[in-house]
């Protein structure tokens, strides 16, 4: 039933992560990859948060959100295949920006999400 959980959620993801690679943005910095990374490291700490505080949650929805939703959503090779274009162009200091701010971003994300589960 589990694989049925994460199917859903990753079907969702996938989706809303499509639906944000539609936006057009002229540029040669990976912004909506950005945007859909931080996005997602905020959404996987306000689900630790709020299956963390509570202990009725049941697992098929820890399934559904953390493995499903966050993992069909956030594009973290996406991420690494584009740093590594600005690389393979010899865009170092734009490579070198995105995977910065990329990894502190997303971490920052990640302690907002838990701390949005907490005040909810």
């Amino acid at each position: 039933m589990g694989f049925l959980y994460v199917a859903l959620g990753g079907a969702a993801g996938a989706m809303a992560r499509y639906a944000i690679s539609l936006i057009p943005v002229k540029t040669t910095f990976p912004f909506l990859t950005l945007i859909t990374n931080i996005a997602g490291a905020i959404l996987i700490g306000f689900i630790v948060g709020i299956i963390s505080d509570k202990e009725n949650i049941s697992k098929n929805y820890a399934l559904f959100w953390k493995t499903g939703v966050c993992g069909g959503f956030t594009t973290f090779s996406t991420f690494s295949l584009e740093a590594y274009g600005l690389f393979d162009h010899k865009l170092y200091m734009q490579g070198t920006l995105y995977v910065i701010i990329s990894v502190v971003f997303c971490m920052l994300g990640v302690i907002c999400g838990k701390k949005l589960a907490l005040i909810r």
